[in-house]
């Protein structure tokens, strides 16, 4: 039986609210003008992922937990005007949100808000099942409590990736996710100069023929075959203002091409261009890159 839902996401829905900033470090001061002001909009990684494979051409599934109040009336607005199907277990702390502050080079410092999930968290695993069988493949974020449905996703056979984002190799938080995906990717961020040694770990640890760590304007990382390649990046289509969500752009243009039967190097290679994309789209804005203008760009 063919699968009605290409990729399952799980986690990562929230809110995220938009500060521009003068500068990254932020320096101390009684206060501080900004422009072009404060903005509030539905949001987080597995948002974003879902709304680029969905550009994409795709069909998406997202499952999450989210919170009876207007942050979780934002995100579920945004899957409905998107046409992205939401599934959204009762979240009685709240849902996920996040400061993010933005420097006039783009660079973002993400405060995120821990209180809003419990330690008795789940994602029913009847639910997870049953979007399970009808799936292709499943992203998982790394937010709690996806860990914990990831046995029931590999019970079912499917393909899994994950995004551990500026994980720096030891924080065991990450590992399950880690360890669980046949796809990885990660920023290179905390890694150092030399990002190799955690992508072969993740591989010798786990199940993953595939690890991907972007870095920034340094391209990415792409180890695959135990053969480590470095990713150019892709020649931005506009000025870059913004890195917010760019990670998830790389990802969801990766997968898209991945899933199609394309090789690890040139799913990164649509990654990249994605990911360029994505760097010219303010934070405020939802403008994943639509399957035309990858293709004309890659």
């Amino acid at each position: 039986m063919s699968a009605d839902i290409d990729v399952l996401v799980l986690g990562g829905a929230g809110v995220d609210t938009i500060v521009h900033v003068p500068e990254l470090p932020l320096p101390f001061a009684d206060s501080c003008p900004i422009r072009p002001g404060i903005e509030t909009r539905a949001g987080q990684t597995g948002d974003f992922l879902a709304l680029g494979l969905h550009a994409l051409g795709l069909r998406v599934h997202h499952l999450d937990l989210l919170g009876d109040d207007d942050a979780g009336a934002l995100v579920r607005a945004l899957h409905a005007e998107r046409g992205i199907p939401l599934t959204a277990i009762p979240q009685p702390a709240g849902t996920k949100r996040a400061v993010n502050l933005v420097d006039p080079l783009g660079r973002r410092l993400s405060l995120y808000d821990e209180t809003r999930s419990a330690p008795g968290d789940r994602l029913p695993e009847d639910i997870v099942g049953k979007l399970a069988a009808a799936s292709r493949h499943a992203h998982v974020s790394i937010t709690h409590p996806c860990a914990l449905a990831l046995p029931t996703l590999r019970g079912h056979g499917l393909t899994i990736s994950t995004d551990l984002h500026d994980w720096d190799g030891v924080n065991p938080y990450h590992e399950p996710f880690a360890h669980a995906a046949d796809v990885v990717f990660l920023s290179a961020t905390r890694l150092g100069d030399d990002p190799e040694p955690v992508m072969r770990r993740v591989v010798e640890h786990g199940r993953a023929g595939i690890v991907v760590a972007t870095a920034g304007a340094e391209g990415a990382h792409l180890l695959t075959d135990g053969v480590l390649h470095h990713v150019p990046t892709a020649v931005p289509p506009a000025p870059v203002i913004d890195s917010n969500g760019a990670g998830d752009a790389f990802a969801a243009a990766f997968l898209w091409a991945w899933l199609a039967g394309e090789t690890p190097l040139r799913a990164a290679r649509y990654g990249a261009v994605a990911g360029a994309h994505a760097c010219t789209v303010p934070a405020t804005r939802h403008d994943p890159i639509t399957r035309e203008h990858l293709l004309d760009r890659a």
